[in-house]
This record gives structure tokens, sequence and C-alpha cells, in this order.
């Protein structure tokens, strides 16, 4: 079988080095790849990110299976355009997609479906929206309604910041039309954890729980990141949470997204707050993996990723089951200099040829150039380890990472300390 993986990040490099790993797949392709998928003699990177020129490519390499690892070409309908070729892909419609792409359309469809959130408003004027910050008051957070790169999301602790989020999305037009309009929501106060499932329309089959870290810096300080690291399991999903999870949040949105005549297909990410009294509300919705969270899932999963997704983008999701490894799996991002505002780019990557067991490092922001592996952006890898313990795979990860050297790397050191507080 011939894979298509879409996408550049280190969310592609896992998903492709855990599809290459089934015995029916001989073929992976990764479009456009990065300089880990390039250097991996198991890929070929294939340098497209048109949706109708990689629909093309597909008919023309009789591509098995194609795998969607970022939110644009979904946003842009390229599951609509496969499917109208006659082409096996994984992922929801355009139209689906919308519970990431739209802030708006997403809170609208939860509290019309009487899924847990927060509170909100969505503003186009933003003397409206001052208005109502000056009315509900701090912390409060503001939300670009489209797609920003993880980067549309703003906790204002304070009113002048709260502000200055308003005027940065709606009068400085900083994220353009994705933040033409804004989502303002209650602070929500609790401990954030990620619930991903694959979905085929009608069965909904559970994958592996998460926790992400989306601060810069040590014990959650610094501004707000694509995500710095991330362990699997979450020892806060207890299995009294995991049910209310599935009960209020999954099931209601597979459901609801079905009787609105827009059933969803391909990974849903729900994004969640539990609160210390065991409450358990939606931040928002992702339509893909979460990254970082995708590595450490994938080093736990067991059985055969291909087979699993073939068999959902064909319907037949409910003759699936999944086997995952007891042990626990923690990623940590080495991120560029100057990330998340402005990331240094071109800086030589060392890494070296050193084995540690039950470790992989994944790439993102790489690139091979004129026979060097090079930074190309603000999150560069995600180190990663298996372990009998939490405090096992964060000291396998740290380790791991002392092969790696570029100019001005910079990473948390406490990735991990979420589940060693909890245990």
């Amino acid at each position: 079988m011939k894979v298509l993986v879409i996408g550049s990040g280190g969310r592609e490099h896992a998903m492709a080095w855990k599809l290459s790993q089934s015995n029916k797949v001989n073929s992976v392709f990764v479009a456009p790849g990065n300089g880990g998928t390039h250097l991996n003699p198991k890929f070929k990177n294939i340098d497209l990110i048109d949706i109708n020129l990689l629909a093309d490519f597909a008919i023309e390499e009789k591509i098995d299976l194609t795998v969607i690892g970022p939110e644009l070409p979904l946003s842009r309908g390229i599951v609509d355009l496969f499917r109208s070729k006659h082409l096996n892909i994984f992922g929801p419609t355009q139209k689906a997609a919308q519970l990431e792409s739209s802030k708006d359309f997403a809170k609208d469809f939860m509290y019309r479906h009487k899924i847990p959130t927060a509170k909100y408003k969505a503003f186009k004027m933003p003397d409206e929206a001052h208005s109502y910050v000056d009315k509900e008051g701090a912390p409060i957070v503001i939300k670009a309604d489209g797609l920003a790169s993880g980067k549309g999301v703003i906790v204002a602790m304070t009113l002048k910041e709260a502000h200055d989020a308003i005027d940065f999305m709606l009068v400085d037009n900083r994220f353009g039309d994705a933040g033409a309009k804004v989502v303002i929501e209650e602070f929500l106060e609790g401990e954030e954890a990620s619930f991903m499932v694959i979905c085929d329309g009608k069965t909904i089959l559970p994958l592996a729980t998460s926790q992400d870290h989306k601060r810069l810096l040590d014990q959650d300080m610094g501004p707000n990141t694509g995500g710095m690291g991330a362990y699997s399991p979450a020892p806060i999903v207890t299995d009294e949470i995991y049910s209310k999870v599935m009960k209020e949040i999954i099931y209601p949105t597979i459901h609801g997204m079905a009787n609105d005549g827009i059933p969803f297909t391909g990974f849903l990410y729900a994004g969640l707050m539990i609160t210390k009294k065991g409450e358990v509300k939606t931040l928002e919705y992702n339509c893909r993996m979460g990254d970082p969270e995708t590595q450490p899932i994938l080093m736990r999963l067991k059985s055969d990723f291909f087979e699993t997704l073939y068999k959902s983008s064909t319907g037949h999701l409910d003759s699936t089951e999944i086997e995952w490894d007891k042990r626990t799996a923690l990623a940590v991002v080495l991120a560029s200099a100057g990330y998340p505002e402005t990331p240094k780019l071109n800086d030589e990557i060392h890494i070296e040829d050193r084995v540690i067991s039950d470790t992989y490092i994944f790439h993102a922001g790489t690139m091979f150039k004129d026979n060097k592996l090079l930074t190309s952006g603000g999150r560069v890898l995600a180190v990663t380890a298996l372990g009998y313990s939490v405090k096992e795979a964060q000291s396998k990860a740290y380790e791991a990472i002392n092969t790696v050297r570029f100019n001005g790397a910079q990473y948390r050191k406490d990735i991990g300390f979420r589940a060693l507080d909890n245990n």
C-alpha cells in the first residue's frame, strides 16, 4: 500500500514513522515534509502544498490512503476534493472542519448541543468588544475566530492585556482574516488535558489521553506557544473524568454533527479544562491530532496505525481495536531562539549518532539544505522517550536532548511536572 502524509511538522513526522511500521505499507510520501523525513530512507518528501496538485499526485501515484496532519488543508476542503476524485482520504470535510476553523461556529455548536464550555460572545466591532471586556472584567480570554497557527488565543490577566489583544486583532489586523472576528470567553481555572478520538462518522475510537504544556517557560510561565512538550497518559484524566468526557463532550459532539447534517470523520481533538471539583469544560476543538501530543501518543501505540486509519476512512472503524504500551511517553520540544515571537532560522543542527533506548527525535521546523540540517521554524525538534514511570520517561528524554546542539536552542526543563505532582 502507498500512503501520503500531508504536512511538515513533528506531528507529520510521527505519523509517517508510525504508518511506515505497518507490514501493509511499502511507500510513505510526505508533502512537503521536513529535514527529518528527508533523511529517513523509508520516506520520500514531495514538494507540494497546493491541494489540487496533491490530488493529481495521489491519482498519478495510485495512493491508497492520504492522511492530513495540519488544519489549513482541511479548512480549504482537501477532503471534499479528494473524495470527489474517488481518492481515499482520512479527515473531516470542509464543513465539519469548521469546528476548528471558526471559534464562533464551534461555540455556537456547543451551546446548541448543550456541550459544557465557557460563556462567550463574538465581536467584529472593536468598540463593542472593548465595552464587553469592561463589563466582564479580567482575567478573560480573547480568541481570533479563524486559524492563527496556534497563536490566536490570549489569556488576558488584566484589562489592559484584554484591550491590547482586541486592538491587536480587530484594529491592527495582525492575524488578517483569521482575526477579523474575535471570540471573548470567560476565564476558566483548572488543569488542561487533551482528549482525542478517531471517528468514521458513526463509530468512535478513543486514543490515549495526553497533556500538553502551552507556555514557553518552566512552571507554565511566559507566552503561549504551539506546545513545548507533552506526555501520555495524563493522570488528571481519571476513569471518572474519562467517562464524563465521553458522555458529555465526545458523544454529543459526534451525534450533534450528524444531526446537523455534517457527519464528522477523522481525528477529533477536544481541549479540556478540568476543575478541582472534577467538572470538565471544552476549551476548543481541533480537527486533527495535536502537536506535540501526537509524538508521545504514537510512541505508545502498539496497533497497526495504517490499518486503523484505513478502516476508518472506509467506514469500518467498528471492527477495530487499539492496543497501547502501558509505559509513559514524554516529549520535550526544542525551539529556536526568539520563539514564539521571532524565531531565528537557518542555524545548523548537530545530532550525535548515539542510541538511547526507547527514544526518538521527531523533526518539526527543520530542513536539509546544502548537505546540512538547518532550523526552519519555531519548534524545531520533539525529543520523545518511553519509560515505566513519568520520571523515567522524563529522564530519558532529557538525556537524549544532550545529543542535540544548535545555536539558541530553548526548551523547558520541567515537562511532566503536573503528572509527577498527581502521582
